[in-house]
């Protein structure tokens, strides 16, 4: 089984690495550190495991971390902690439980992911067992989605507010989503969403500054999501850029049709993605 990995952290390094070289092993997806952002890709990506791949994070981030650990999510989510030991010990000290599994470096992303596969072998016979005795109603499983929307929207409430302007990346290509990512993150907060479908859920309870929006998905292609976008008023003024490989004259003029704020082709220059991001929102 290939266990979906949900990325978080400043350690750019360890998560590039984790994409190169365990992504045939692992479905990876990366996220910003932002509390909505880890939320909503918890809800919506439904990993199996959390990998906070931590470095020189600062205390109201790590604050964050914990208390979404702890709150009561719909699939309980093994947290992986990866960081030096002493990154390890400050994180103890916060908090004793945030980590089911603490991995320190110096450590490959073929070992983490190995030690991810067989944490879940192991564990995953004992959840066999185990849920016979369970036996929730579909009514108290509604009920406990309800509980976790109104501890989320309590827990914003506190949240730390952002200077950075916020990015969502929607594209099936894990490559891409990983280049633009180390093209941006240093200015602006990135989100990721691997189809159309994951990016309009995000949309249905969290706001961005600006999509960047692949014109070739499975499912939904760019075109019928920026059609669904600008068809709601809550997101019709959001900016959207295509990135896309697709240079057929008609094709580009139907998605101008739409009004995008920005078309730029694959493979994408970084000088240009971010001359043309700041135009658009600075």
């Amino acid at each position: 089984m290939r266990y979906k990995v949900l990325l978080v952290g400043n350690n750019k390094a360890t998560i590039e690495d984790m994409f190169l070289h365990a992504n045939s092993i692992l479905e990876c997806q990366s996220t910003s550190i932002r509390f909505d952002d880890i939320v909503c890709h918890l809800k919506y990506f439904q990993p199996h495991v959390l990998v906070y791949c931590m470095h020189n994070e600062t205390r109201d981030t790590m604050s964050q971390l914990i208390t979404i650990k702890h709150t009561k999510l719909e699939r309980k989510t093994p947290f992986f902690l990866v960081a030096t030991q002493e990154d390890c010990d400050e994180m103890r000290k916060m908090s004793a439980e945030f980590a089911d599994v603490s991995l320190i470096k110096p450590i490959t992303a073929l070992q983490i992911a190995e030690k991810i596969t067989e944490y879940m072998k192991r564990n995953f016979s004992i959840q066999e067992e185990e849920a016979p005795t369970a036996a929730p109603l579909i009514s108290a499983e509604q009920q406990k989605t309800q509980e976790l929307l109104d501890d989320i929207e309590s827990m914003f409430e506190d949240a730390p507010i952002t200077s950075r302007k916020h990015i969502l990346v929607v594209d099936d290509d894990f490559r891409m989503l990983k280049l633009i990512k180390r093209y941006l993150d240093d200015t602006y907060d990135i989100a990721t969403a691997i189809n159309g479908k994951v990016a309009l859920k995000f949309l249905e309870t969290k706001m961005t500054n600006l999509i960047l929006l692949d014109y070739e998905m499975p499912e939904e292609n760019g075109p019928a999501v920026l059609e669904k976008l600008r068809a709601n008023p809550v997101t019709s003024s959001i900016p959207v850029i295509f990135l896309t490989g697709i240079n057929d004259r008609k094709k580009i003029q139907q998605v101008l049709m739409l009004k995008p704020q920005g078309y730029l082709l694959k493979p994408i220059d970084h000088d240009k993605l971010v001359e043309t991001i700041e135009k658009t929102i600075g």
